[in-house]
């Protein structure tokens, strides 16, 4: 309720600012996403950190139930911050947050301060993969309000994949996005983390990892029947049968004939490689190796030409 609260709140408040330049808006609007967004932050047990297509939703599908089945709760509810908290106050209240606009309310845009104090997850993933899966979200996905306050290409543009891809808002936004979290990972004091690519190689043993990081370990069983309900195949399934629709938008399709539209499409680790010729892929991946800090593992790849030549 209080988020609802909250939400409508921000929501009267522009609509008073209607007249105010864009630009203004925009930071008023961002100021007060973050006010809220710092307000569970300092609230929140622990966090979970990631940038957008990162498979945030998957690990908080997974979480989700694992704490279901471990506290005997209906798998329509989908963790948000408190909610399962409030239904048992053994699970802890999980932060799930892009750090995108908290920011914006403190004025930390060069550090990571306001998680220093924090148990936190970082979920990270391969920034190409990232990158073409943000694409397909602001393509078929995001609303123009979010593309406009998050400077994206405008709602509509004729913008190639490449081009959006190689766009300030794509990969080198992603890049610096994970090279300020490294040079301040050593700063935050309890942080965990998670490459995508690990949790795909060994689901059961990185989700343990994070259960027992955030101080709720569980069983081989509770975790194998988290991994299990949180399959491609079954989120697919949820998503189209709307299973957690009192959770918005989410897991939601916004066009059921159009899997491109889903929330879950294709969890592909180097799937980027998909859309791209050789061209292509050598500049991102100079781009990459170039300015992306190494301590992440994410090794420029080689092309297929390239690596045919090798064999």
């Amino acid at each position: 309720m209080h988020t609802v609260l909250k939400k409508l709140t921000r929501f009267l408040v522009l609509g008073l600012l209607f007249f105010l330049p864009k630009e203004k808006k925009i930071r008023i609007d961002r100021w007060l996403r973050g006010k809220e967004e710092y307000r569970k932050l300092k609230l929140a047990d622990a966090v979970i950190v990631s940038f957008g297509k990162s498979g945030r939703t998957w690990l908080r599908v997974m979480l989700s139930r694992f704490y279901q089945v471990r506290h005997g709760l209906p798998e329509r509810l989908l963790i948000g911050f408190d909610n399962l908290h409030r239904k048992n106050p053994a699970i802890p209240k999980l932060f799930f947050t892009h750090d995108n606009y908290i920011k914006d309310y403190t004025g930390n845009a060069d550090s990571k301060a306001d998680f220093y104090d924090k148990k936190v997850v970082l979920l990270i993933r391969n920034p190409l993969d990232v990158a073409v899966s943000q694409y397909f979200q602001w393509k078929y996905r995001m609303r123009p309000g979010k593309k406009a306050l998050n400077d994206y290409p405008d709602h509509g543009a004729d913008i190639s994949i490449y081009d959006f891809v190689m766009h300030p808002a794509g990969l080198p936004k992603i890049i610096d996005y994970l090279n300020l979290w490294a040079s301040e990972a050593d700063k935050v004091g309890d942080l965990l983390i998670v490459r995508y690519e690990d949790l795909r190689a060994d689901t059961e043993g990185t989700l343990k990892r994070v259960v027992d990081f955030i101080g709720t370990p569980g069983s081989d069983e509770e975790i194998r029947a988290a991994v299990e309900f949180a399959s491609i195949e079954n989120m697919r399934k949820m998503e189209q049968k709307r299973t957690f629709w009192l959770s918005g938008s989410r897991m939601v399709p916004k066009d059921r004939k159009n899997p491109n539209s889903y929330k879950v499409r294709k969890a592909k680790v180097g799937g980027y490689r998909d859309y791209f010729d050789d061209a292509q892929i050598r500049a991102m991946n100079e781009l990459l190796g170039e300015r992306l800090a190494p301590v992440f593992g994410y090794e420029p790849a080689p092309t297929e030409a390239a690596a045919t030549a090798k064999t």
